[in-house]
């Protein structure tokens, strides 16, 4: 019984040892000291980012500065397309006026805010005149009609390097008749926009909200 007792002590005694030995390790292993590392840096060879946000990273990119919503390639190059927005203007006039009807004022605005829009554009309005009167005065006429149309784009702040008049008389009659609606159509001026350059075409999604309509 006492040899029993005293293997079961002898027992006790090493695992008690063996434990106390594990904790000094343990202590010791906590305790030890390493020499700090800075956090390696990678050498990045590409450039990952995506400066215009279009989706294509800066290494790809063959287009930087695609304006943000654009249509484009696997090159990161927006979609190009002829400018959708087309601008007319078709103003009638009184026989033997050159006065503009406030029917056609809209027009004028309108045109006006297209310009606005494109400032890279110009215009060109063209005059002309029914087939009564002289050749003499109706050249003349169409030029005060087409300077008319001029005035009024002035008004909303389109300047004169953008504006060119251009009077044609009888010469371009849209209506070969005698009778008075045909005259009526040939008492016009006629608007043509000029350097309207290539614009990029923007992407549509269900969140893309028409513009509000200008006062």
């Amino acid at each position: 019984m006492k040899t029993r007792l005293l293997s079961v002590a002898i027992l006790g005694a090493l695992l008690s040892s063996q434990a106390l030995a594990d904790a000094v390790y343990y202590e010791k292993d906590t305790n030890d000291e390493y020499d700090y590392r800075d956090t390696p840096v990678p050498d990045q060879t590409f450039d990952l980012l995506d400066d215009d946000k279009d989706g294509v990273i800066n290494a790809r990119d063959m287009c930087p500065g695609t304006p943000i919503g654009a249509e484009i390639d696997n090159e990161g190059c927006g979609t190009m397309s002829a400018s959708r927005s087309q601008m007319q203007i078709y103003i009638l006039f009184e026989n033997d006026s050159d006065v503009i009807g406030t029917a056609f004022m809209n027009q004028i605005r309108d045109m006006a805010m297209f310009l606005e829009d494109f400032p890279q554009t110009s215009i060109e309005l063209k005059g002309y005149t029914s087939k009564v009167g002289s050749d003499e005065y109706n050249l003349d006429l169409s030029k005060r009609r087409a300077a008319s149309a001029e005035s009024a784009l002035k008004k909303y702040g389109i300047t004169d390097d953008r504006i060119r008049i251009v009077g044609f008389g009888e010469s371009e009659l849209v209506a070969q008749g005698d009778e008075e609606v045909s005259h009526a159509q040939n008492r016009r001026v006629v608007a043509t926009v000029v350097g309207l350059e290539n614009v990029v075409d923007m992407e549509w999604n269900i969140f893309t909200t028409l513009p509000n309509k200008r006062p």
